[in-house]
């Protein structure tokens, strides 16, 4: 993508560079961090500031179960299918896009069947695991199945080269750590002992005398029709072994890519705190590029005026002189009170804003580019809000 000229000093971000810059650079951004910090909005906004200000398409992609992208994009549902974010709702929100906006929330279980057509050697194979009993209970709910198949639609969708750049909105936190591993774990699981205990009796028909334990306690809790469906499960899963072997390697390789960046979204609150600094670090042990962190919600930067801190501090010493100036505003031990109390409550504030301001300082070496994101009086609910949001930390 073509991005505009480049302000001089950037703004909303601290450090060596904009999100506009890092961003008109990449092609996919992975958003992280912890549950409640904003980090669903934060993808939007940046999704919808880069098909404004850089043109192209954009897509963001949540693989969060929570639906909360749809509405903060006034859309009334997302599904596996791209959706494009209508020009209307752009334009009443005031803005002219130079690109397109589309949207969309990962489905597992349409995912999965999209993944054993694909992969299954034959027509006949992907028929028979699409209507075994064990896969249709478990595609949704198999373990690491939700961040597998959340790769494999990364995968796919950077593929197709519909989109100049796809912003990936996680599952909060500790998940996303799984996101990253899983493709390796799944490829790890189809080729682990418990599945040859499962699926040699099916294969030689005969039952060693290192599994007849297992398969006898199983037959009794489980029944025989069970293990054979489980057997034949996996055994018609281990078909597409080596699709999933070869995708995880080119998964790992995308994630790895220049073209691949993490945003990390935080409040200053100390449980999210602790939440970014274990991913960045897991990024950096992991040789992943941490391109921005955000930090949402924090104190505005007027709290930290040496100025202002010295007249609310002369207001809280001389409230009951300010008050008799103010003759018409009530009676003066009120008044007194009141700009005492203004005072004091500025000057706490003060105390919170500088502590953000060291935490900012500690963190920022941590990623590329740091952005701040002011309080907002009312919730983000609709795309003119998105835009608001995302000048706030942009350029």
């Amino acid at each position: 993508m073509t991005g505009p000229s480049r302000p001089s000093r950037p703004s909303g971000a601290q450090g060596r560079g904009s999100l506009e810059q890092l961003l008109a650079a990449k092609e996919i951004v992975i958003c992280c961090g912890a549950g409640g910090v904003g980090k669903t909005t934060i993808a939007a906004a940046a999704a919808t500031m880069a098909s404004l200000s850089l043109g192209g398409s954009v897509l963001v992609l949540t693989v969060d179960p929570a639906r909360r992208l749809a509405d903060a994009l006034g859309l009334e549902a997302l599904g596996n299918v791209e959706t494009r974010v209508p020009v209307d709702a752009l334009k009443k929100a005031g803005v002219e896009p130079r690109g397109e906006l589309w949207a969309a929330m990962l489905d597992t279980k349409k995912s999965w069947d999209e993944l054993v057509r694909r992969h299954a050697p034959d027509a006949l194979t992907a028929r028979r695991i699409l209507e075994n009993p064990l896969y249709q209970n478990v595609s949704g709910r198999f373990v690491q199945s939700h961040e597998y198949i959340a790769m494999e639609r990364l995968y796919e969708l950077h593929r197709s080269g519909r989109y100049d750049l796809i912003v990936v909105d996680t599952p909060p936190t500790r998940n996303a750590i799984d996101f990253l591993a899983a493709p390796e774990r799944m490829a790890d699981f189809f080729s682990s002992r418990l599945l040859r205990m499962l699926t040699g009796p099916a294969r030689s028909r005969v039952i060693n005398l290192a599994t007849r334990p297992f398969y006898q306690a199983a037959d009794r809790i489980l029944g025989s029709q069970f293990l054979e469906d489980i057997a034949e499960f996996f055994l018609l899963f281990q078909t597409m072994y080596p699709g999933f072997v070869e995708r995880a390697r080119s998964v790992e390789h995308l994630l790895h890519d220049r073209r691949t960046t993490f945003l990390v979204v935080t409040t200053l609150e100390a449980a999210p705190v602790r939440e970014a600094e274990f991913f960045l670090s897991a990024l950096a042990d992991q040789r992943f590029h941490a391109g921005a962190l955000v930090l949402n919600k924090v104190l505005p930067e007027y709290l930290l005026d040496p100025a202002a801190a010295r007249t609310a501090e002369r207001l809280s010493a001389e409230a009951s002189a300010a008050a008799e100036a103010l003759d018409k505003a009530g009676p003066p031990e009120a008044v007194a009170r009141v700009l005492r109390e203004v005072a004091e409550s500025f000057l706490n504030f003060q105390v919170v804003a500088k502590r953000e301001a060291e935490l900012r300082t500690e963190m920022a070496p941590a990623a590329e580019v740091v952005a701040s994101v002011p309080s907002f009086d009312t919730d983000i609910f609709d795309v003119s809000g998105l835009v608001r949001l995302g000048r706030a930390f942009w350029s």
